[in-house]
């Protein structure tokens, strides 16, 4: 019986699916990509992107031409409201789309309480292609102004974006002040020695840290602390967290706190077999999982598997996520820092290790030329 499958959303957990979307049109099954976007960004490279280290066309997946080279339908629009027990999705046109499985790779998004609406030259680290427009704007501004550069957020994203920014200042031979402002603690869950490490590459790169004072207000311009400090800046990059978007809960779904997707050990809804999910816009039932991109990489092939036995009766794998993972920062300028255990180490060899881990992934799914396309 020919079934229809929905993807909404081309991210990184849905790249298994979408090369192989033969299994499932072969079979006479319909599918529909539904994206904001023609091509999908990886995040782990984002920050080299915005360095300038990878071109674009290195750091993305032309997810359009992955589903219609493959026989599918592709939508561009962002699923909005979700009705589960008819199985239709309504887009943000109110176009109806129909479904008996569908898979979620809607991703997350920076939350923006906080900033003014005359706020000007503030970029959101997600979508990842605003790195691209912030690194444009510095450019354009580099060679005539002295400029302040702002990062907001304490975690491995800001740590790796203000390092960008400094590898941008450092080959245009400007002039910038970059100032990271880290919340409460700059990388607080991490062991001593990788936040000593994170500390000293700040340090060798002249970027100043702000810690003990949250930002609490970001204005066209400045910024005001939870202490009621102000800081002026150019062009600021907001890391401060990330959070699924209100979809599912305002559509009724089983959710975490946070509005994820609450699943099950096989990335299915808890409450409805014929939803699946993936990435950052889920929360895994047996165990939060921390929002790092080896999970969706890994639960990648899972959906794909999972998905193909839910239109066919197959049987399911689970999803075993690790306890342990490998983590590298790109701190700029071919350095970064090696995080996995007890295991820390710093230098040229751990970037050229996280380089050749992105490069290999990237290889795997660029199946549509997306190295040659044009800017």
């Amino acid at each position: 019986m020919k079934r229809r499958v929905v993807l909404a959303g081309g991210g990184h957990a849905h790249l298994t699916v979408l090369k192989n979307l033969d299994r499932f049109i072969d079979k006479d099954h319909s599918v529909t990509l539904i994206s904001p976007t023609t091509h999908h960004y990886y995040s782990g490279m984002g920050p080299g992107l915005l360095a300038g280290t990878y071109r674009p066309q290195e750091v993305r997946f032309h997810v359009k031409k992955m589903a219609e080279d493959r026989g599918a339908e592709f939508i561009l629009g962002k699923v909005n409201r979700v009705a589960p027990g008819d199985r239709v999705l309504y887009t943000e046109t109110e176009e109806k789309i129909e479904y008996d499985v569908v898979s979620f790779n809607t991703g997350s998004q920076v939350p923006l309480d906080g900033i003014s609406d005359s706020a000007k030259e503030v970029y959101p680290v997600k979508p990842i292609d605003n790195l691209l427009m912030a690194r444009n704007t510095i450019l354009d501004r580099i060679d005539n102004e002295d400029l302040r550069l702002a990062v907001v957020g304490g975690g491995p994203a800001g740590l790796e974006l203000a390092g960008g920014l400094r590898q941008i200042v450092k080959h245009k031979d400007g002039s910038a002040r970059i100032t990271l402002f880290a919340g409460s603690r700059l990388l607080g869950s991490l062991p001593e020695k990788a936040r000593r490490y994170a500390y000293q590459a700040l340090s060798d790169r002249q970027i100043a840290v702000v810690e003990g004072d949250a930002v609490q207000d970001i204005n066209d311009g400045y910024l005001v602390t939870s202490k009621g400090r102000e800081f002026q800046f150019d062009v600021l990059l907001l890391a401060w967290g990330i959070k699924p978007s209100r979809l599912f809960r305002g559509s009724g779904l089983p959710t975490d706190p946070n509005g994820g997707l609450l699943v099950n050990e096989f990335l299915q809804s808890v409450k409805y077999p014929e939803i699946f999910g993936g990435g950052d816009c889920i929360c895994f039932q047996k165990k939060p999982l921390d929002k790092v991109g080896v999970y969706p990489v890994r639960e990648n092939p899972i959906l794909y598997y999972n998905l193909l036995a839910a239109i066919t009766g197959g049987e399911m794998k689970p999803f075993e996520p690790q306890d342990r993972y490998l983590l590298i920062f790109n701190v700029g300028g071919g350095k970064g820092i090696f995080w996995k255990q007890n295991w820390i180490w710093r230098g040229r060899l751990a970037f050229y290790l996280k380089d050749y881990i992105d490069r290999k992934f990237m290889r795997e799914f660029q199946v549509c030329g997306e190295p040659y396309e044009e800017e």
